[in-house]
């Protein structure tokens, strides 16, 4: 085979086994090509996630899929080209999405393909490294308040762990739907949250949540053990309760012996939302807090990080 029929290059973030953060290198791999309805994206910069590192420990655990395989979802870029019958994008084209969860989309590398639609335009004003963080959480806040329980004027929204990822992008989602919005978070990340438009913080270390609330329409919950069940009494009759982990089987009897809804929701490609979610941030009301950015080569280090579970907001790699 000659130089020109050689496939194209690109380096990448992959694992071979399962384990700690030491287990991701990156490495020189094929480009990726894109199919009938894809795009090929130039990443410019890529989020990371929960999902993420523990997707690194144990595999997929929605499609079953062990190592190798590259992680990330989260994307920014540039559209580099298109396949057969794709109208939404075209090359040059700047974008941002969440492609193909929960099968892996491979977004820590220079490039990565997905179905047209799983990409929108990046919102004006917003660089790469912001727009890399918005999607997957976004989508997750957007979907949970918006989609599933149907946030509107005047409600009650209790938001846990509000200064994460997810949680300080639900509280200006809420706040934009009009809503009173209660969150947990410790004292150090109050002010942090009332700058987003908190109205009432409660730090989950001094207080308990469970006797500080009541009457809410809607409860956001991200952190499992005994918080979804104790959030049920902080609820009004017909209220709701989203979980973004799985319910085990009594949380839900509580909830329907107490007349108020409990359901998990899986975050999915959403071009619909990715638009409400563009809105919002290009008429000011919705803005992503960047804890860390990182060259994609310390992706581990990203992983570590996140671990911790201390960041406020969300770590990001810049692969220009």
């Amino acid at each position: 085979m000659n130089d020109t029929a050689a496939p194209a290059r690109m380096l990448a973030v992959r694992q071979e086994t399962a384990g700690g953060p030491e287990v991701l290198k990156l490495v020189e791999t094929d480009r990726p090509v894109p199919n009938v309805g894809e795009v090929l994206v130039r990443v410019r910069a890529a989020g990371v996630n929960p999902v993420d590192w523990k997707t690194r420990a144990r595999g997929f655990y929605y499609t079953g899929q062990t190592p190798p395989f590259g992680l990330g979802y989260d994307v920014s870029g540039t559209v580099e080209a298109v396949g057969d019958g794709v109208t939404v994008h075209a090359p040059g084209d700047e974008v941002y999405g969440m492609p193909r969860f929960p099968h892996p989309a491979g977004a820590y590398a220079q490039y990565v393909t997905a179905p047209a639609r799983h990409f929108a335009p990046r919102p004006r004003g917003l660089d790469h490294v912001r727009a890399a963080a918005l999607p997957l959480a976004a989508l997750t806040a957007w979907q949970a308040l918006v989609d599933t329980a149907g946030v509107s004027e005047g409600q009650r929204v209790l938001i846990h762990a509000a200064a994460g990822g997810v949680g300080h992008l639900a509280v200006q989602i809420a706040k934009a739907r009009g809503a009173y919005v209660i969150g947990t978070a410790s004292t150090a990340k109050h002010d942090f949250l009332r700058g987003l438009g908190a109205d009432e913080l409660i730090d989950y270390r001094e207080r308990d949540f469970a006797e500080a609330v009541a009457d809410v329409d809607v409860v956001l919950e991200a952190i499992s053990g005994d918080y979804p069940l104790r959030s049920l009494t902080t609820l009004r009759p017909g209220g709701t309760l989203v979980s973004l982990l799985p319910l085990a089987e009594p949380v839900l009897a509580a909830a329907r012996e107490r007349g108020v809804r409990a359901t998990r929701i899986m975050v999915e490609p959403d071009l619909g939302g990715l638009r409400g979610i563009t809105e919002l941030v290009e008429s000011g009301r919705l803005r992503t807090e960047v804890a860390t950015v990182l060259p994609l080569a310390d992706a581990a280090e990203a992983h570590r990080l996140g671990e911790t579970g201390r960041t406020t907001g969300k770590i990001v790699l810049s692969v220009d």
